[in-house]
């Protein structure tokens, strides 16, 4: 299957240079470029790319913004946002408003094309480590005023059914659909049901925003090394 891919950043040349190192995947097709984040409704409603590349920062409409609005709407493309930070507070953002991940932009080609490849495939691009480096840069911050994140993310997981917080708590660690199935004695159809109920009954995108919404329930030591 052709990936269809959509690359936004305002500066021509990281374009030039995406464009030149991805196209030659043969699995993937570069359909359109972007220069900012208000363009991105008319480019995926005119190329209907699988996957977005999405620079962050740009002057008009930044990839924050952009990546809130294209997913809130049903059946949108999977973004993966462009940074030059790993734990930068936009990254963050952007990733709970349905980004499946990010990559830096001095990764090499070979790993954006895998990115790239695992996100069209449903699996978001944060490793284990990664996750627990963002999951730090959350625990550090301070609670808003109003409510504390913590109270509210626990009150979201109420929701769920005991397995389907078992399960839950088991994507805040990072671990893949196969580890859960191994840790929790079922079957790997099973997890993969699960997390849609999850994804479902909470109105998340994808997996990260559920590890996400774990670790802001307190239920996962962003110290961790498991």
């Amino acid at each position: 299957m052709t990936i269809r891919l959509l690359i936004v950043d305002d500066d021509p040349l990281v374009r030039a240079g995406l464009t030149f190192m991805l196209g030659g995947a043969e699995d993937l097709e570069i359909v359109g470029e972007g220069a900012d984040g208000r363009e991105v409704p008319e480019l995926v409603a005119r190329h209907a790319p699988d996957v977005v590349l999405m620079d962050i920062r740009m002057p008009h409409v930044d990839g924050l913004t952009a990546t809130e609005r294209l997913r809130a709407h049903p059946g949108a493309p999977e973004v993966v946002v462009l940074t030059t930070f790993h734990a930068d507070e936009q990254v963050l953002r952007a990733l709970r408003a349905g980004a499946a991940g990010f990559v830096l932009k001095d990764t090499p080609p070979a790993e954006i094309v895998g990115a790239v490849r695992r996100v069209a495939a449903g699996d978001p691009v944060l490793s284990p480590a990664v996750t627990r480096q963002l999951m730090t840069h959350v625990a550090e911050r301070p609670e808003p005023p109003e409510r504390s994140r913590r109270a509210t993310a626990t009150a979201r997981l109420a929701e769920l059914a005991d397995r389907e917080r078992e399960v839950a708590v088991a994507v805040g660690h990072g671990r893949s659909n196969a580890e859960i199935a191994a840790e929790l004695y079922m079957g790997v159809p099973t997890v993969k049901a699960h997390v849609s109920r999850i994804l479902a009954k909470l109105g998340l995108n994808n997996r990260v925003q559920i590890a996400l919404l774990v670790h802001d329930a307190g239920l996962v030591d962003p110290d961790e090394n498991d």
